[in-house]
């Protein structure tokens, strides 16, 4: 197992320096800057903030001071226009209030959408097993994008039971319409594809060897069916995790949580290739160090994998 963790290691490291490289250069070739706008600043004022900034060095320069930054210090500089902030403390600021709900969501998603399909699946074309493919089929064809307004609109304008927004440190009555925006979005995958392995693995020969044998049920079920049913759907909850946090771009702005995915969008709108660059960068990160951790889930699942 130690030699299947150092091999994918080897492979995540430098992923993640290439993706660094890539979204530097990219930054870089769209055209404009954070300086730049309708009105033009005189070239003496903009030369003397290209310099402040490092901008007027090769762009090789550049680079290699920024991967400096991040590999020694992990430092993705300054912001070029929210003033006296850097992209770490606006990352430090956003983050924990992405993660938090976007962990919640992630959780409520996996049991529930598991669940569902474990049920249909021992419940196999009877009205549990329709009810719940009905179900994860309805939640599936909402996105967080239309699911956000429609909990805005029913639960605060029409109910009054919940705030339509904010987030007051984090207290369930603001997390509950974001938790349940993004989760409904993969409720119904993770319980079709739970659902099908389950099937699957139900009428496998060791399955009904262990039936041959007397053994109960529920025995069967959870000792025998249930790790290999998890292989399929432990390798899609990785990009899931991922899915969820910037996913959370939609549910900032409808819910006005102060997470990242809105510092995301302001970057974008206003050019701060500081910010954007620094939030990619977290984002592509994260996904190369979840699918790692997928990779050893599924490795810990099918020891056959290691080799």
């Amino acid at each position: 197992m130690l030699s299947y963790v150092i091999r994918r290691l080897a492979v995540a490291i430098p992923t993640i320096l290439l993706l660094i490289v890539a979204c530097f250069f990219l930054m870089h070739l769209a055209p404009g800057g954070p300086f730049t706008s309708e009105r033009p600043l005189p070239p003496a004022v903009l030369a003397n903030i290209e310099a402040q900034y490092g901008l007027d060095q090769p762009l090789w320069k550049q680079l290699w001071d920024y991967l400096a930054n991040i590999v020694l210090h992990f430092d993705f500089g300054p912001s070029f226009v929210q003033k006296d902030r850097s992209v770490n403390d606006i990352i430090a600021n956003g983050f924990p209030i992405s993660l938090t709900y976007g962990g919640l969501s992630f959780l409520a998603a996996t049991v529930l959408g598991a669940g569902l399909g474990v049920l249909a699946a021992i419940r196999h074309n009877s009205w549990i097993d329709y009810g719940a493919v009905s179900l994860g089929i309805a939640a599936q064809a909402l996105p967080n994008f239309i699911m956000g307004p429609i909990l805005i609109l029913v639960f605060t304008l029409w109910l009054g039971l919940l705030p339509g927004g904010g987030w007051n440190g984090g207290q369930w009555q603001y997390l509950v319409m974001p938790v349940i925006a993004l989760a409904t979005s993969y409720i119904g995958s993770i319980a079709r594809i739970t659902r099908s392995s389950m099937l699957e693995v139900m009428n496998s020969n060791f399955i009904r060897t262990a039936r041959a044998k007397g053994l109960p049920e529920r025995t069967i079920l959870w000792r025998h069916a249930m790790k290999p049913t998890l292989m399929p759907v432990v390798s899609y909850l990785g990009p899931v995790f991922v899915y969820v946090l910037t996913g959370s771009v939609f549910v900032d702005l409808y819910f006005s949580t102060g997470g990242l995915g809105a510092d995301y969008v302001s970057s974008a709108l206003t050019r701060d290739y500081a910010v954007l660059l620094g939030v990619t960068i977290l984002y592509g990160t994260l996904t190369v160090l979840v699918n790692l951790a997928t990779d050893l889930a599924y490795a810990w699942l099918d020891p056959r994998i290691r080799y």
